[in-house]
């Protein structure tokens, strides 16, 4: 289920009363956390936090109509190029399971604030988790051309890039992602991935090292490094990874299918 949460500032009654809500969305009592953030915003109409939950809140019991009336109301009190609206309102309509619409309002989000990310980051993101890369892939691309640049989204790129069969632009997009966190491993993950489909077993196994100089306790990293030694001619290199990699929990089948092939 998409993340209710709405990020908060500091302790107030405002935040109480979304934090209540929250509470009682958590415990399955949408209609009580609906009427608990109606009743804070008859109070203060510019609660822009308790009208942002309250618009998931209505697309999570399916009450669209109401959803889309609190997105407007909620874009009162923003300014003209504020995309959150939007966002919102796609959120609830993925709570919905209407994922079109809903990336009809992401793209609407990007439309209304032409300098932010926010907009095709979030439609990008959201199409590649549906497993939808060409919707994915031009609104990926478009955040960055906006100046996104951190390792989560290059590493969306790739995978839909990968997906899409462009080997060359999902190693491009992989390479940058890990250029942009020296410290995280899913990029190099990716370039594992993207060298095992190119047959590429050195380069596979140095992709492996890589991710696991960031996190030595991947038993799924010590699998594919199993692979790749195997693919070397690197047999009891192989067979020690593959020891490992049942150490630290690796699927037990990809393990006993690994070992039958190095027997054979």
């Amino acid at each position: 289920m998409l993340c209710l949460a709405v990020v908060l500032s500091a302790a107030c009654r405002p935040l109480r009363a979304v934090e209540r809500a929250q509470s009682l969305v958590r415990m399955h009592r949408e209609a009580e956390a609906a009427g608990l953030l109606r009743e804070r915003l008859r109070e203060d109409p510019k609660d822009v936090q308790a009208r942002r939950l309250l618009v998931r809140v209505l697309g999570l019991v399916g009450d669209l109509p109401a959803a889309r009336v609190e997105a407007s109301e909620l874009a009162r009190w923003l300014s003209a190029d504020d995309p959150t609206p939007y966002l919102e309102l796609g959120h609830a309509l993925e709570l919905a399971h209407r994922y079109e619409e809903a990336l009809a309002a992401y793209d609407e989000a990007g439309a209304r604030a032409p300098l932010s990310t926010a907009g095709p980051r979030e439609g990008g993101m959201r199409s590649a988790r549906w497993g939808e890369a060409q919707w994915a892939a031009p609104r990926l691309e478009e955040a960055i051309r906006r100046g996104a640049n951190d390792a989560e989204i290059w590493h969306a790129l790739g995978l839909v890039r990968l997906h899409l069969g462009d080997l060359d632009g999902a190693e491009q997009a992989y390479r940058t992602g890990a250029a942009s966190d020296s410290r995280g491993g899913e990029n190099w993950l990716g370039l594992a991935t993207v060298a095992i489909a190119r047959g590429d077993a050195e380069r596979a196994l140095a992709a492996y090292d890589q991710v696991l100089a960031r996190a030595p306790h991947s038993g799924a990293a010590q699998l594919g490094r199993a692979w790749a030694l195997a693919r070397l001619g690197r047999r009891q290199d192989a067979l020690r990874a593959l020891d490992r990699a049942e150490q630290l929990g690796a699927s037990a089948v990809n393990v006993a299918r690994q070992r039958a092939a190095l027997d054979q």
